[in-house]
């Protein structure tokens, strides 16, 4: 969860950190500079966040019809990761 957070945050960073980036070349090179364009770089985060929402639902591995095994404690004390496993087969 902190990863997707994380990735969404930076996403959602990109149009600021490039603008940054233009600002800062444009004044060394003495081009003029407009006001800070803040309503398209909120608009341009939340489209590639919205965008990264979207691929993620339609890319996403399918788990329907396969069985959660939850996370378990060994007897060494370590602990497994809870996975799906597809389900036995029936045999007549």
């Amino acid at each position: 969860m902190p990863e997707a957070l994380a990735s969404r945050a930076i996403l959602f960073a990109v149009p600021f950190l490039v603008w940054g980036l233009w600002w800062t070349w444009a004044r060394r090179t003495g081009r003029p500079m407009g006001s800070t364009p803040w309503p398209w770089l909120f608009a341009a985060g939340a489209a590639l966040v919205g965008i990264s929402l979207m691929a993620g639902a339609i890319f996403h591995t399918d788990n329907r019809g396969e069985v959660y095994v939850p996370a378990e404690t060994t007897a060494s004390g370590q602990v497994t990761k809870g996975h799906f496993e597809h389900p036995a087969a029936k045999h007549p």
